[in-house]
Protein backbone atom coordinates (compact mmCIF):
# COMPACT_ATOMS: atom_id res chain seq x y z
CA UNK A 1 0.00 0.00 0.00
CA UNK A 2 1.34 3.43 -0.94
CA UNK A 3 1.62 5.67 2.08
CA UNK A 4 -0.67 8.71 2.07
CA UNK A 5 1.29 11.98 1.87
CA UNK A 6 1.09 14.04 5.02
CA UNK A 7 -0.42 17.31 3.78
CA UNK A 8 -0.66 20.22 6.24
CA UNK A 9 -4.14 21.14 7.32
CA UNK A 10 -5.95 23.72 9.39
CA UNK A 11 -6.51 27.49 9.00
CA UNK A 12 -2.80 28.31 8.82
CA UNK A 13 -2.28 25.84 5.99
CA UNK A 14 -5.33 27.18 4.19
CA UNK A 15 -3.87 30.68 4.43
CA UNK A 16 -0.58 29.37 3.03
CA UNK A 17 -2.33 27.69 0.10
CA UNK A 18 -4.36 30.84 -0.57
CA UNK A 19 -1.24 32.98 -0.50
CA UNK A 20 0.40 30.59 -2.94
CA UNK A 21 -2.56 30.84 -5.30
CA UNK A 22 -3.84 27.29 -4.70
CA UNK A 23 -7.60 26.75 -4.46
CA UNK A 24 -9.05 26.06 -1.05
CA UNK A 25 -12.36 24.49 -0.15
CA UNK A 26 -15.06 27.16 0.27
CA UNK A 27 -16.26 28.05 3.74
CA UNK A 28 -19.79 26.97 4.60
CA UNK A 29 -21.22 30.41 4.01
CA UNK A 30 -19.49 30.71 0.66
CA UNK A 31 -20.83 27.30 -0.32
CA UNK A 32 -24.30 28.65 0.40
CA UNK A 33 -23.91 31.41 -2.21
CA UNK A 34 -22.14 29.21 -4.76
CA UNK A 35 -25.46 28.48 -6.48
CA UNK A 36 -25.97 32.17 -7.18
CA UNK A 37 -22.38 32.53 -8.34
CA UNK A 38 -22.73 29.56 -10.71
CA UNK A 39 -25.59 31.33 -12.52
CA UNK A 40 -22.90 33.63 -13.93
CA UNK A 41 -21.80 31.03 -16.48
CA UNK A 42 -25.11 30.42 -18.32
CA UNK A 43 -25.95 34.10 -17.93
CA UNK A 44 -22.66 35.19 -19.51
CA UNK A 45 -22.82 32.60 -22.29
CA UNK A 46 -26.30 33.77 -23.29
CA UNK A 47 -25.32 37.45 -23.10
CA UNK A 48 -22.16 36.93 -25.16
CA UNK A 49 -24.02 34.88 -27.78
CA UNK A 50 -26.73 37.55 -28.05
CA UNK A 51 -24.13 40.30 -28.29
CA UNK A 52 -22.23 38.50 -31.05
CA UNK A 53 -25.51 38.08 -32.94
CA UNK A 54 -26.23 41.77 -32.47
CA UNK A 55 -22.82 42.77 -33.82
CA UNK A 56 -22.49 40.38 -36.75
CA UNK A 57 -26.07 39.83 -37.99
CA UNK A 58 -28.69 42.26 -39.23
CA UNK A 59 -31.66 40.46 -37.68
CA UNK A 60 -31.28 41.79 -34.13
CA UNK A 61 -31.77 45.46 -35.01
CA UNK A 62 -33.47 45.19 -38.41
CA UNK A 63 -36.56 47.10 -37.23
CA UNK A 64 -34.76 49.77 -35.19
CA UNK A 65 -33.76 53.24 -36.32
CA UNK A 66 -30.15 53.66 -37.42
CA UNK A 67 -29.38 55.58 -34.22
CA UNK A 68 -30.90 53.00 -31.87
CA UNK A 69 -29.30 50.12 -33.77
CA UNK A 70 -25.87 51.76 -33.48
CA UNK A 71 -26.35 52.20 -29.74
CA UNK A 72 -27.33 48.55 -29.47
CA UNK A 73 -24.20 47.42 -31.28
CA UNK A 74 -22.08 49.65 -29.04
CA UNK A 75 -23.62 48.03 -25.98
CA UNK A 76 -23.03 44.60 -27.49
CA UNK A 77 -19.35 45.37 -27.95
CA UNK A 78 -19.04 46.48 -24.31
CA UNK A 79 -20.79 43.28 -23.22
CA UNK A 80 -18.05 41.17 -24.78
CA UNK A 81 -15.65 42.55 -22.18
CA UNK A 82 -18.00 42.88 -19.21
CA UNK A 83 -19.56 39.40 -19.13
CA UNK A 84 -16.24 37.49 -19.08
CA UNK A 85 -15.32 39.85 -16.22
CA UNK A 86 -18.55 38.81 -14.46
CA UNK A 87 -17.52 35.15 -14.65
CA UNK A 88 -13.99 35.93 -13.46
CA UNK A 89 -15.38 37.82 -10.46
CA UNK A 90 -17.69 34.92 -9.62
CA UNK A 91 -14.74 32.51 -9.66
CA UNK A 92 -12.68 34.78 -7.41
CA UNK A 93 -15.65 35.22 -5.05
CA UNK A 94 -15.96 31.44 -4.68
CA UNK A 95 -12.36 31.49 -3.46
CA UNK A 96 -13.33 33.95 -0.74
CA UNK A 97 -12.68 37.41 -2.22
CA UNK A 98 -15.07 40.02 -0.87
CA UNK A 99 -13.90 42.58 -3.41
CA UNK A 100 -14.65 40.20 -6.28
CA UNK A 101 -18.09 39.48 -4.82
CA UNK A 102 -18.94 43.18 -4.69
CA UNK A 103 -17.72 43.64 -8.27
CA UNK A 104 -19.85 40.64 -9.27
CA UNK A 105 -22.95 42.16 -7.70
CA UNK A 106 -22.30 45.48 -9.44
CA UNK A 107 -21.94 43.77 -12.82
CA UNK A 108 -25.19 41.91 -12.16
CA UNK A 109 -26.82 45.28 -11.48
CA UNK A 110 -25.49 46.44 -14.83
CA UNK A 111 -26.88 43.28 -16.43
CA UNK A 112 -30.36 43.82 -14.98
CA UNK A 113 -30.38 47.44 -16.19
CA UNK A 114 -29.03 46.66 -19.66
CA UNK A 115 -31.18 43.64 -20.37
CA UNK A 116 -34.32 45.38 -19.14
CA UNK A 117 -33.67 47.78 -22.03
CA UNK A 118 -32.95 44.95 -24.48
CA UNK A 119 -36.10 43.09 -23.44
CA UNK A 120 -38.51 46.04 -23.28
CA UNK A 121 -37.15 48.61 -25.75
CA UNK A 122 -36.32 46.55 -28.85
CA UNK A 123 -38.80 45.21 -31.36
CA UNK A 124 -39.80 41.59 -30.91
CA UNK A 125 -37.28 39.49 -32.79
CA UNK A 126 -35.06 36.40 -32.84
CA UNK A 127 -33.10 37.41 -29.71
CA UNK A 128 -36.14 38.09 -27.55
CA UNK A 129 -35.90 34.85 -25.55
CA UNK A 130 -32.15 35.17 -24.85
CA UNK A 131 -32.76 38.75 -23.69
CA UNK A 132 -35.49 37.59 -21.31
CA UNK A 133 -33.37 34.70 -20.06
CA UNK A 134 -30.40 36.95 -19.27
CA UNK A 135 -32.69 39.44 -17.54
CA UNK A 136 -34.26 36.73 -15.39
CA UNK A 137 -30.98 35.07 -14.46
CA UNK A 138 -29.50 38.46 -13.60
CA UNK A 139 -32.41 39.38 -11.34
CA UNK A 140 -32.33 36.08 -9.45
CA UNK A 141 -28.55 36.05 -9.05
CA UNK A 142 -28.49 39.69 -7.95
CA UNK A 143 -31.31 39.23 -5.45
CA UNK A 144 -29.82 36.06 -3.99
CA UNK A 145 -26.37 37.59 -3.81
CA UNK A 146 -27.54 40.75 -2.07
CA UNK A 147 -29.73 38.89 0.43
CA UNK A 148 -26.75 36.69 1.35
CA UNK A 149 -24.86 39.69 2.77
CA UNK A 150 -25.05 40.64 6.43
CA UNK A 151 -25.16 44.43 6.27
CA UNK A 152 -23.77 44.97 9.78
CA UNK A 153 -20.73 42.79 9.04
CA UNK A 154 -20.21 44.51 5.69
CA UNK A 155 -20.17 47.88 7.44
CA UNK A 156 -17.73 46.63 10.08
CA UNK A 157 -15.28 45.54 7.36
CA UNK A 158 -15.67 48.43 4.93
CA UNK A 159 -16.34 51.51 7.09
CA UNK A 160 -12.67 52.02 8.11
CA UNK A 161 -11.55 51.74 4.47
CA UNK A 162 -14.14 53.75 2.53
CA UNK A 163 -13.13 57.34 1.71
CA UNK A 164 -15.38 60.08 3.01
CA UNK A 165 -15.84 61.32 -0.56
CA UNK A 166 -17.85 58.21 -1.50
CA UNK A 167 -21.07 59.67 -0.09
CA UNK A 168 -20.65 62.90 -2.00
CA UNK A 169 -19.78 61.18 -5.27
CA UNK A 170 -22.88 58.98 -5.19
CA UNK A 171 -25.22 61.80 -4.19
CA UNK A 172 -23.73 64.13 -6.79
CA UNK A 173 -24.10 61.57 -9.58
CA UNK A 174 -27.72 60.98 -8.62
CA UNK A 175 -28.55 64.68 -8.59
CA UNK A 176 -26.55 65.73 -11.66
CA UNK A 177 -27.89 63.03 -13.96
CA UNK A 178 -31.39 63.53 -12.60
CA UNK A 179 -31.18 67.22 -13.48
CA UNK A 180 -29.75 66.33 -16.90
CA UNK A 181 -32.68 64.08 -17.75
CA UNK A 182 -35.21 66.57 -16.39
CA UNK A 183 -33.63 69.32 -18.51
CA UNK A 184 -34.62 67.24 -21.54
CA UNK A 185 -38.00 66.03 -20.29
CA UNK A 186 -39.56 69.18 -18.80
CA UNK A 187 -39.08 71.47 -21.85
CA UNK A 188 -40.45 68.72 -24.11
CA UNK A 189 -43.52 68.32 -21.90
CA UNK A 190 -44.03 72.09 -21.76
CA UNK A 191 -43.82 72.46 -25.55
CA UNK A 192 -45.73 69.30 -26.40
CA UNK A 193 -42.80 67.89 -28.38
CA UNK A 194 -40.57 64.85 -28.05
CA UNK A 195 -37.12 64.96 -26.44
CA UNK A 196 -34.31 64.64 -29.00
CA UNK A 197 -33.44 61.14 -27.79
CA UNK A 198 -36.90 59.87 -28.69
CA UNK A 199 -36.82 61.55 -32.09
CA UNK A 200 -33.49 59.84 -32.86
CA UNK A 201 -34.35 56.39 -31.55
CA UNK A 202 -38.00 56.20 -32.57
CA UNK A 203 -38.99 54.77 -29.19
CA UNK A 204 -42.33 55.23 -27.48
CA UNK A 205 -40.53 56.39 -24.34
CA UNK A 206 -36.91 56.47 -23.21
CA UNK A 207 -36.17 53.45 -20.98
CA UNK A 208 -33.12 55.23 -19.55
CA UNK A 209 -35.35 58.02 -18.23
CA UNK A 210 -37.61 55.44 -16.57
CA UNK A 211 -34.91 53.28 -14.99
CA UNK A 212 -32.76 56.20 -13.88
CA UNK A 213 -35.44 58.49 -12.49
CA UNK A 214 -37.55 55.73 -10.91
CA UNK A 215 -34.81 53.52 -9.43
CA UNK A 216 -31.12 54.09 -10.05
CA UNK A 217 -30.61 57.80 -9.37
CA UNK A 218 -32.83 57.92 -6.25
CA UNK A 219 -30.93 54.86 -5.01
CA UNK A 220 -27.62 56.67 -5.57
CA UNK A 221 -28.78 59.74 -3.63
CA UNK A 222 -30.25 57.65 -0.80
CA UNK A 223 -27.08 55.55 -0.60
CA UNK A 224 -24.91 58.66 -0.45
CA UNK A 225 -27.00 59.99 2.42
CA UNK A 226 -26.90 56.55 4.06
CA UNK A 227 -23.10 56.46 3.91
CA UNK A 228 -22.91 59.90 5.45
CA UNK A 229 -25.10 58.72 8.32
CA UNK A 230 -23.30 55.38 8.69
CA UNK A 231 -26.25 53.19 7.70
CA UNK A 232 -25.23 49.54 7.32
CA UNK A 233 -27.27 48.87 4.17
CA UNK A 234 -25.52 51.68 2.33
CA UNK A 235 -22.18 49.85 2.55
CA UNK A 236 -23.74 46.94 0.65
CA UNK A 237 -25.40 49.07 -2.01
CA UNK A 238 -22.70 51.70 -2.61
CA UNK A 239 -20.12 49.44 -4.34
CA UNK A 240 -22.87 47.82 -6.40
CA UNK A 241 -24.01 51.21 -7.71
CA UNK A 242 -20.45 52.37 -8.37
CA UNK A 243 -19.60 49.27 -10.43
CA UNK A 244 -22.92 49.48 -12.26
CA UNK A 245 -22.29 53.13 -13.16
CA UNK A 246 -18.76 52.38 -14.36
CA UNK A 247 -19.97 49.50 -16.56
CA UNK A 248 -22.82 51.60 -17.96
CA UNK A 249 -20.36 54.42 -18.63
CA UNK A 250 -18.15 52.06 -20.62
CA UNK A 251 -21.15 51.01 -22.69
CA UNK A 252 -22.11 54.63 -23.39
CA UNK A 253 -18.59 55.54 -24.50
CA UNK A 254 -18.46 52.58 -26.90
CA UNK A 255 -21.95 53.38 -28.21
CA UNK A 256 -20.92 56.97 -28.95
CA UNK A 257 -17.93 55.60 -30.86
CA UNK A 258 -20.17 53.34 -32.95
CA UNK A 259 -22.55 56.23 -33.63
CA UNK A 260 -19.66 58.35 -34.87
CA UNK A 261 -18.26 55.51 -36.99
CA UNK A 262 -21.64 55.08 -38.68
CA UNK A 263 -22.08 58.77 -39.37
CA UNK A 264 -24.84 59.28 -36.80
CA UNK A 265 -25.06 62.38 -34.63
CA UNK A 266 -22.67 61.87 -31.72
CA UNK A 267 -21.72 64.72 -29.43
CA UNK A 268 -18.44 64.39 -27.46
CA UNK A 269 -20.11 66.03 -24.43
CA UNK A 270 -21.54 62.75 -23.05
CA UNK A 271 -18.13 61.08 -23.31
CA UNK A 272 -16.50 63.92 -21.35
CA UNK A 273 -19.24 63.89 -18.71
CA UNK A 274 -19.25 60.11 -18.39
CA UNK A 275 -15.46 59.96 -18.33
CA UNK A 276 -15.32 62.46 -15.48
CA UNK A 277 -17.94 60.54 -13.52
CA UNK A 278 -16.19 57.20 -14.09
CA UNK A 279 -12.86 58.62 -12.87
CA UNK A 280 -14.52 59.76 -9.63
CA UNK A 281 -16.31 56.43 -9.24
CA UNK A 282 -13.12 54.43 -9.73
CA UNK A 283 -11.32 56.55 -7.15
CA UNK A 284 -13.84 55.80 -4.39
CA UNK A 285 -14.52 52.21 -5.48
CA UNK A 286 -11.02 51.19 -4.41
CA UNK A 287 -11.98 51.66 -0.79
CA UNK A 288 -14.81 49.14 -1.14
CA UNK A 289 -13.08 46.40 -3.12
CA UNK A 290 -9.48 46.76 -1.97
CA UNK A 291 -9.85 45.24 1.50
CA UNK A 292 -7.37 42.45 2.24
CA UNK A 293 -6.81 39.95 5.04
CA UNK A 294 -8.81 37.12 6.66
CA UNK A 295 -11.06 39.58 8.50
CA UNK A 296 -12.00 41.15 5.15
CA UNK A 297 -12.84 37.90 3.35
CA UNK A 298 -16.21 37.09 1.86
CA UNK A 299 -17.09 34.46 4.48
CA UNK A 300 -16.82 37.10 7.19
CA UNK A 301 -19.72 39.17 5.82
CA UNK A 302 -22.15 36.48 4.66
CA UNK A 303 -25.20 35.27 6.47
CA UNK A 304 -25.10 31.60 7.39
CA UNK A 305 -22.61 29.16 8.88
CA UNK A 306 -19.60 31.49 8.83
CA UNK A 307 -21.35 34.10 10.90
CA UNK A 308 -23.91 31.98 12.66
CA UNK A 309 -26.70 34.16 11.27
Amino acid sequence: MTPTPDFPSGPAAADERRAAGSPTAPDGAIADVSGWLRLSVPLALLAIAASLAGIFTDAAYARETANWAAQGVGQDIANLALYPLLVACARAARRGSLGAYLLWLGLLGYSVYTYAIYAFALHFGPLFLPYVAVLGLSIFAFTGGMLSLDAERVRAVLAPRVPGSAAGVLAAIGMLFGLLWLSEIVPALASGTLPPSLQETGLVTNPVYVLDLAVVLPAAIATGVGLRRGRAWSYCLAPVLLVCFIALGAGIVVAVGVLAARGEAASPAPVIMIGTAVAAELAVLRGFVGARGPEAGLAAVLRGPAGGG
